[in-house]
């Protein structure tokens, strides 16, 4: 039995509630979450680490060493916070144990390299990825035929941005050169112009919206509509790194990202200028 440890800046949040069960399930009971820490009390329900872990049935470790050391695999989690990915993966990845770093890895590129380094320098496999990478209906699309992409997601930028923008980059596979914010009544879109020249869109629809693509190709333009269960596809793909200890992510891919969400966020103080990536 594979024994895994969750590090989160708070647990009581949607992936550490929903990650044990369908961690269970995709290793067909072989992969269980077994030790977790939190560093503070969740601050939307007040759930202490070891209310959480009382009530998942796990064993709450007083440290982020303890966690560690007994498990097999780490998950650092803190999925809405990336901005506490540098501090709680610091001994994880020093580890040398399958680590995945939950989304968004970092606040900036420059954070996302320094994280890397440490996982590199000794010998942590690790990876980041929003679970949309994983969808069924994105296999089987050649990258070297894109043309151009447009994504259509939900909500708000800073937190969910990761979801276009994951697909975006995994499909058109260049440099990002520079983006351009626009927003509007409880919309907004980011524009990301490559090196290549090509170019390519996320929109984001604040009261909800699916997660739709449009894939353009010399021959047709491909519809994408994500009706798989994008978060199963991405469970399994997690347990089989575990297990394997082979990334799914390159870093160099996971860093650009951060990079055009960097300048994404600046550029929302800038509307209808470009800004450099």
């Amino acid at each position: 039995m594979m024994k895994i440890g969750f590090i989160d800046y708070y647990l009581d949040e949607w992936h550490a509630n929903n990650y044990p069960a369908w961690i269970r399930e995709a290793s067909g009971g072989q992969a269980e979450v077994a030790y977790a820490y939190a560093l503070i009390d969740s601050p939307l329900s007040g759930m202490t680490a070891a209310q959480w872990c009382e009530k998942f049935g796990v064993e709450c470790c007083d440290t982020i060493e303890e966690v560690v050391e007994k498990s097999d695999a780490l998950v650092v989690l803190s999925p809405d916070n990336c901005e506490m990915h540098e501090q709680l993966c610091q001994i994880p990845l020093r580890s040398g144990k399958p680590t995945y770093v939950d989304k968004t890895f970092a606040p900036d590129a420059a954070t996302a390299k320094r994280i890397f380094a440490i996982a590199e320098e000794h010998g942590t496999p690790c990876y980041s990825s929003s679970a949309l990478r994983f969808a069924e209906e994105y296999r089987g699309i050649n990258p070297s035929t894109v043309t151009a992409v447009s994504c259509w997601g939900p909500f708000g930028f800073e937190t969910y941005s990761i979801h276009q923008l994951e697909p975006l980059m995994m499909l058109m596979k260049a440099p990002a050169k520079r983006v351009l914010y626009l927003d509007g009544e409880r919309w907004l879109t980011l524009a990301v112009e490559f090196e290549d020249g090509r170019k390519g869109t996320i929109t984001q629809f604040e009261d909800g919206s699916p997660f739709v693509t449009t894939v353009c190709r010399p021959e047709d333009n491909k519809l994408v509509t994500v009706e798989s269960d994008f978060f199963a596809a991405f469970i399994k793909e997690m347990v089989d790194f575990f297990n394997t200890k082979e990334e799914k992510v390159p870093h160099s891919e996971t860093i650009a990202i951060m990079a055009v969400r960097e300048a994404g966020l600046k550029a929302q103080n800038h509307p209808g200028e470009w800004i450099p990536v």
